[in-house]
């Protein structure tokens, strides 16, 4: 190989974000919105063992979410800023309305690239104007991709209230099955890693744009089912 280009690659793979292997436990997890959706997943990722921060607009509302973890598992959930979620997260949860994904973007769009990011948002179009039906027609997931471009997304925990998945987190089994899609195969494993040790049976659904078919308000999305039903659900879809 060329000198010069072997250099440039070096230099490239040093500076490239690092993928969280597996096996690594903890986690380091930045959550992005600390609202029902948010306080709730990263609840459970931090009763698994995993190190979480949680962020939000509100900082009394990222310390409120810190402090219900913290009572409910042995580790320590802290909190920050946005900023400083991205950087101290491997992973990064982002659970917030969906207008101001552009913002955030804007705001953070270059710390992402490269990590793996979690996306349970959902366009509404009541809530979020007119950005929403676009996304809608779309796809969330790809729509995501597109808000924030470089970001290794995974698309889980989106059609899904918070209370039913507060609920059905860790039951004995058969546990409730919940469907992972990405377009990076090792973001899916990482994904597929997180939904398990949520308390959750993750089920693998083939790329961003085939989450579609369980976007919200989809005749799956809401529906409690283990994994076998799951599958057997998502080969049904065209």
């Amino acid at each position: 190989m060329n000198r010069r280009l072997f250099v440039s690659l070096l230099v490239a793979l040093l500076a490239a974000p690092a993928i969280p292997a597996l096996a690594q436990q903890p986690l380091k997890i930045g959550v992005i919105g600390s609202g029902r959706i948010g306080s709730t997943i990263g609840g459970l990722w931090a009763k698994a063992g995993h190190e979480v921060m949680f962020s939000d607009r509100d900082p009394e509302q990222a310390k409120r979410a810190a402090e219900a973890a913290a009572a409910a598992s042995k580790t320590s959930p802290r909190t920050g800023t946005v900023e400083q979620a991205v950087a101290f997260g491997e992973v990064v949860l982002i659970a917030v309305p969906y207008k101001a994904l552009p913002d955030l973007q804007q705001q953070i769009g270059s710390q992402l690239k490269g990590k793996v990011v979690m996306d349970p948002n959902n366009p509404v179009p009541a809530r979020d104007g007119d950005m929403a039906v676009g996304a809608k027609e779309k796809g969330a997931a790809i729509s995501t991709a597109a808000l924030l471009p470089g970001a290794k997304l995974v698309r889980s925990f989106n059609s899904w209230g918070y209370m039913v998945m507060a609920r059905e987190a860790n039951r004995p089994a058969p546990r409730m099955a919940l469907p992972v899609a990405a377009d990076d195969p090792v973001a899916l494993k990482v994904g597929m890693q997180l939904v398990d040790d949520a308390g959750f049976d993750p089920v693998a659904a083939g790329s961003l744009a085939d989450s579609k078919v369980y976007d919200l308000g989809s005749s799956l999305s809401g529906r409690v089912l283990t994994a076998p039903e799951l599958k057997q659900a998502l080969q049904q879809k065209p």
